[in-house]
């Protein structure tokens, strides 16, 4: 597939077959992962592999009643869940290096959004789930207090296709030689 493809083709999808993932193809995901692009090269990001039934369950039931990615985290044979170790990216020497402060979500989204990518090209599918219980979450797995849980994603072979969201055309979100400029 070529990357333009790939973009375009990537759908949030939220019913998934209960076939196995197998371990090369979570490596691959996990790979890239491991390439995208981050502040200095910091790669805060670290993620958490779940299969274990009883844990995507307890994950699904962080998100709010009614979410729809609740019933994909508890069906997908995987769940991926992302996390930022806090205070690396967007710093230099132990302090902030932007007004924007940490970097982490900047980080995060891109890895994401790689794991994403290359989910699709597989085959696989993902929708990603930011709307849930993070500190309950980060309780399940036991992340430790310097890193947070940013992000959660089923992983798996979708049930059906995804839907095409109505998107922006260029105009209405492009300016030239500043804010508000059109070509």
């Amino acid at each position: 597939m070529d990357t333009i493809e790939t973009i375009r083709g990537r759908r949030s999808i939220r019913k998934y077959r209960p076939d196995p993932v197998s371990e090369e193809a979570l490596r691959t995901v996990l790979e890239a992962v491991r390439w995208a692009p981050s502040w200095a090269n910091t790669q805060c990001w670290e993620v958490v592999v779940v299969k274990e039934d009883r844990l995507k369950a307890d994950l699904a039931a962080t998100l709010p009643k009614g979410n729809p990615a609740a019933a994909s985290l508890r069906e997908a044979p995987v769940v991926l869940v992302f996390c930022g170790r806090k205070g690396v990216s967007g710093f230099y020497k132990g302090q902030a290096a932007t007004e924007k402060g940490d970097w982490l979500m900047f980080d995060l989204g891109i890895a994401t959004e790689n794991l994403c990518l290359a989910a699709h090209e597989l085959g696989l599918g993902t929708v990603v789930a930011g709307m849930f219980d993070h500190r309950k979450a980060a309780e399940l797995l036991n992340v430790p207090s310097q890193v947070d849980v940013i992000a959660m994603t089923p992983l798996g072979y979708p049930a059906g296709p995804g839907t095409v969201p109505k998107r922006k055309e260029l105009p209405e979100f492009v300016f030239y030689e500043g804010y508000g400029k059109k070509e």
